[in-house]
């Protein structure tokens, strides 16, 4: 039966391209299906595309490649040089230093390390970096527009002059440099310049900074050499060298005026120190920076009391702290809880025996005028144990409390005297307040290399 079915259906069984069968089943309908006859139709053309799987996408978005910063360009005269060629030049300082500096990275990405070059070409891996660092300084002061004149004052040795002013704006390198040039800076006067110029808006507090022009390199610098000045005792040699050198670097009149007025012993504005209880108090107060400690190259240790502990802590902290051996280990006359370290400041290093800090956790404690950045700030007081006579009525000295002993304060010597008291815990000789962020002298991210 199905083989005759088959039979009968032969002749639909060859396939017309122009007939489409609607039911394979036709056999089993009474009524057989209606054919569909169609226009054959030309080929179109079929096009194709080889599109990634998602999952080598992704293989590909993970490769991590690690940044590699591209190296300084190569002078022309030097890239037709292999890596020997190259460790030859900088062996033999073939040319000015800022043109075989960039021969430097370019070894690097080659896979030579500092030690490698230092023991090829005797270039150490400091030397390496600063000459590295600094012809990229002077590439920006050639691309500022800096005049050409001074650039090229930089030809010969100039390394370590730019090198130091690397961390300035291209706006302040320009301007570093020019005095730099115009001043015969050695290197170190190039550093503290940079520093001057880098930490003067966070100045902003101190006496005398309003009259000092940030735009001015010579201002900057002098008012690092006036603040220093107003550091040490009145009359003093280091106070005058100090209050002289500002005069000399400092570019405008207002500046030096008021460097004048400091350096002759006047006081900056009389309606100031008649309202001020602590206008002409001879106590240094200075606002510790980020880092000060790490980049000083000598500093202080002082054992450190609380403000709310016995008066008697005092006198039981340890009198003096020395360093033993080569390697510089500090040893105390016996143990003690709390320390501090402080730069190398010249009240402090002149301490000698005694020194002792108590740390206040409200700086409204202090006996003049509280200004709007001294309150609410915690404070460090650093006395002198071994003068603890009352004797100037401005000095101002550390006392105990009124009352059971517990806690110390800060007491000007006329009050002293008034109570009877001629013996105090300590002379007063710094005060010294807390790091604070500045956001006011950041660079912008035009401004870094």
């Amino acid at each position: 039966m199905l083989s005759l079915t088959v039979n009968s259906l032969k002749p639909f069984s060859s396939f017309n391209p122009t007939t489409t069968f609607l039911s394979s089943t036709s056999f089993l309908n009474p009524h057989p299906p209606l054919l569909l006859h169609h226009k054959p139709s030309s080929p179109k053309p079929i096009s194709a595309t080889l599109t990634p799987s998602s999952s080598t996408q992704q293989q590909q978005k993970q490769v991590y490649q690690p940044f590699r910063p591209p190296p300084s360009p190569i002078p022309s005269k030097f890239r037709s040089l292999d890596a020997n060629g190259r460790l030859e030049i900088l062996a033999n300082r073939l040319g000015l230093w800022f043109e075989y500096a960039p021969l430097i990275p370019s070894l690097t990405q080659e896979g030579f390390t500092p030690p490698t070059i230092e023991e090829i070409t005797g270039i150490s891996g400091v030397e390496q970096n600063r000459l590295v660092v600094a012809a990229q300084v002077r590439d920006s002061l050639v691309q500022s527009n800096t005049d050409p004149e001074i650039v090229s004052e930089f030809d010969l040795g100039g390394s370590e002059l730019l090198y130091e002013i690397r961390l300035l704006s291209v706006q302040q390198r320009a301007a570093a440099s020019r005095f730099i040039i115009e001043n015969k800076l050695d290197g170190k006067g190039a550093q503290d310049l940079a520093r001057s110029m880098k930490d003067f808006p966070r100045r902003r507090t101190e006496k005398g900074w309003e009259s000092f022009d940030y735009a001015s390199p010579g201002d900057c610098l002098g008012f690092m050499y006036f603040r220093q000045g107003r550091e040490h005792k009145n009359p003093s040699e280091p106070r005058t060298a100090a209050l002289e050198q500002a005069l000399k670097v400092a570019q405008t009149d207002k500046a030096k005026k008021v460097i004048l007025k400091e350096l002759e012993g006047e006081s900056e504005d009389k309606e100031e120190e008649e309202e001020d209880v602590a206008a002409g108090v001879r106590v240094p107060v200075v606002r510790l920076k980020f880092g000060e400690v790490a980049e000083s190259t000598k500093v202080v240790i002082l054992p450190v009391c609380r403000a709310e502990e016995k008066d008697k802590e005092v006198m039981e902290a340890p009198w003096e702290c020395t360093s033993e051996g080569e390697l510089g280990v500090m040893v105390a006359e016996k143990g003690w809880k709390r320390w501090v370290v402080l730069p190398g400041w010249e009240p402090v290093v002149s301490l000698g025996k005694g020194g002792v800090v108590v740390s206040f956790s409200d700086a409204r404690v202090l006996p003049w005028k509280a200004n709007r950045w001294y309150k609410e700030e915690p404070i460090l007081v650093v006395a002198d144990r071994s003068k603890r006579e009352v004797e100037a009525d401005d000095g101002f000295y550390l006392a105990a409390m009124d009352g059971e002993g517990l806690g110390f304060k800060v007491v000007r010597g006329s009050a002293l005297k008034e109570a009877g008291v001629e013996e105090s815990l300590g002379t007063v000789v710094l005060i010294v307040r807390p790091p604070r962020d500045e956001t006011d002298d950041q660079l912008s991210d035009e401004d870094w290399e």
